[in-house]
């Protein structure tokens, strides 16, 4: 099976910026329960006040069902939802070629 690339948009809410990048750590933390999970990082938008970007790398497409499935992970996502100011955009990807890392 071929590995599951992930990138997702998150807006925090207005004046919420600060909290929300807190929330995404608590979040990068709690991936660590989700072992087909090999690469989970957030990217803040230096041009954009509040945006942040998820890159995401899963062992193979079936793995992405289980994430955020479990205990921390869904404690993690329960504490940023109030601070979300839109819906996340999520793409789903199929990686093609990579330095840095095996596809």
């Amino acid at each position: 099976m071929s590995k599951l690339t992930v990138i997702a948009k998150l807006q925090a809410a207005e004046g919420k910026a600060s909290e929300f990048e807190s929330a995404i750590n608590e979040l990068v933390a709690a991936a660590a329960e989700e072992s087909e999970l090999e690469i989970y990082s957030a990217h803040r938008d230096p041009q954009n006040e509040g945006v942040f970007y998820f890159f995401e790398l899963y062992t193979t497409r079936d793995s992405f069902s289980a994430h955020g499935k479990g205990p921390a992970m869904r404690a993690a996502m329960n504490a940023l939802g109030p601070l979300m100011g839109a819906a996340p955009e999520v793409f789903l990807l199929d990686p093609v070629v990579a330095k840095g890392m095996q596809l």
